[in-house]
């Protein structure tokens, strides 16, 4: 009989460990990682705007310009290439840091939430610079702030790059591709406890349902490899955006950067898409 409530005892410990272990991870996935960032290249100027800091590559005249933001975890210097590639098309580009990320404050990680307002501090200063066009280029983390919070932004059009459809999906894959079956599990563990971090539940990081408001050209892309937003939830998100839209599953590429990952076809995929897209 004294042998059940040892079980017992066994269990709710077990229990309340790996709760505890959930927690931590729940911490170390939303913690700030804050730090000096360089951006190569006498052409880039830091600009400072509201709490957000960035990179301003200029082409003089230029009235079609490109707001860069990266994924979790990175910062705006992985966006310098494509400012570089951008240039040579003929446009002005911003890459900026995220809440959280490289040089702009944060309290947290938010996957979007918060990270929006660093979106549309972004759009409203090209748009202060004279910038008549404005094409917001996300990857992954950075896609979702473009469409999350208030959003979305105020964009002319859009390339969303490996953007998770809901949050569920997004810790979900992640859990499962290090865990198997029993992360998939505990996933709804990580994400239940976003209300507790950051005062926004799940419901409220679904890019899926804040595509169904764009209103202009979309080009949705991602990795044909990708296991962290698979290419069933790319062409899932891709399915849900109304009007011009464009979808591009780049071929070997995994979950990562898709310009560095095949230069030429990226800067033919954007140039057509920009042309087709941002007509003065």
């Amino acid at each position: 009989m004294r042998a059940r409530p040892a079980r017992l005892l066994v269990v709710a410990g077990a229990i309340l460990l790996a709760a505890a272990a959930l927690w931590q991870a729940g911490t170390l996935l939303s913690q700030p990682v804050n730090h000096p960032v360089r951006v190569d290249g006498e052409q880039f100027s830091i600009i400072q705007f509201e709490r957000t800091r960035g990179s301003l590559l200029r082409v003089p005249r230029a009235t079609r310009c490109a707001l860069l933001m990266h994924g979790v975890r990175a910062d705006r210097s992985v966006m310098a290439p494509r400012a570089l590639m951008l240039r040579e098309l003929g446009l002005t580009s911003l890459a900026i840091d995220l809440q959280g990320h490289g040089e702009t404050g944060g309290e947290m990680i938010t996957f979007g939430h918060r990270e929006a307002q660093d979106a549309r501090n972004g759009v409203d200063y090209l748009r202060g610079q004279g910038c008549a066009k404005v094409l917001v280029i996300g990857q992954s983390l950075g896609g979702a702030a473009a469409l999350l919070g208030d959003g979305p932004v105020a964009a002319d059009a859009f390339v969303l790059e490996s953007v998770y459809p809901t949050i569920e999906d997004a810790v979900a894959n992640r859990l499962g591709m290090r865990f198997g079956a029993a992360g998939r599990l505990a996933a709804p563990l990580l994400y239940l406890q976003l209300p507790l971090r950051a005062g926004v539940g799940s419901a409220e990081l679904r890019p899926l349902d804040a595509v169904r408001k764009l209103r202009v050209p979309v080009l949705v892309a991602g990795g044909s490899r990708d296991l962290q937003t698979p290419p069933e939830e790319t062409r899932r998100l891709f399915a849900a955006v109304p009007g011009s839209k464009t979808l591009w599953l780049l071929e070997g590429a995994a979950h990562q950067d898709l310009y560095a990952y095949d230069p030429a076809q990226y800067k033919a995929k954007l140039a057509a898409f920009i042309e087709a897209s941002l007509i003065e």
